[in-house]
């Protein structure tokens, strides 16, 4: 089973080329480039350097949100035009569970975070008891409430994601329990994750057309809430 990995939900772009339990391929940039400069030109030096003909994956896995509103929306676009040029099924994947998956086997609960501003957060919580488990689906939630609800389950957490920098005083402050912070290697979303989650829902004949796809609702990008702020102040002037 061949399957083409695509992560751009955040800062972070992404691309992975899986086959039966190896990845042969990553490629991932977390610099301030636009995903639409970056996702093409990275899936195609994969295939060069690989070798492979994008012709002989099976099926195109792609992060479907939460996260970044035109992050999602370009690697959506990437994944549906791939799609439809190869006759290939979707996968879609969700973010966090994907992000969580980087630390298969991990003690403790994993709660990735992303900062959704304004001390909200995507996220989510699993852990791994001889399988991949969600105890909570991602969702947006407050910083507060997640520490909370972190607390009173009484198990060690890893954190990681890229609230983690953003909240990590907050939770040196507000956690009782025991936990631990990711490593670079790890703390962020990764294709390699998308395309080997991608490939247990494969499995699991978990796919969708190139035209079904979309990615999950996510906050509006920042210029559409400022211009929604903007005319209800000039609304209510």
């Amino acid at each position: 089973m061949r399957i083409l990995g695509i992560e751009s939900s955040s800062l972070v772009a992404s691309a992975a080329i899986y086959e039966d339990g190896i990845t042969m391929a990553e490629y991932t940039v977390d610099f301030k480039m636009t995903h639409s400069q970056t996702l093409l030109p990275m899936i195609d030096e994969m295939v060069k350097l690989v070798g492979i003909d994008l012709n002989t994956i099976d099926a195109i896995a792609v992060s479907g949100g939460p996260g970044s509103f035109t992050g999602l929306r370009i690697g959506s676009a990437t994944a549906k035009g791939l799609g439809l040029a190869l006759n290939k099924p979707l996968i879609h994947v969700p973010t966090l569970d994907a992000t969580a998956y980087n630390l298969f086997g991990a003690s403790g609960l994993i709660c990735p975070i992303m900062d959704a501003r304004r001390n909200q957060v995507y996220t989510g919580i699993y852990r791994f008891e001889k399988k991949f488990e969600t105890v909570m689906d991602q969702d947006a939630m407050d910083m507060s409430e997640l520490i909370e609800k972190l607390n009173a389950m009484g198990e060690r957490v890893i954190f990681l994601g890229d609230g983690v920098p953003v909240y990590e005083k907050q939770i040196a402050e507000k956690m009782t329990v025991p936990y631990d912070l990711a490593p670079a290697h790890v703390n962020r979303q990764r294709a390699a994750s998308v395309a080997a989650l991608g490939a247990v829902y494969f499995a699991e004949g978990k796919t969708e057309t190139a035209m079904e796809h979309k990615p999950d609702d996510s906050r509006k990008s920042q210029a559409e809430r400022e211009r929604e702020e903007r005319e209800e102040k000039e609304k209510n002037a």
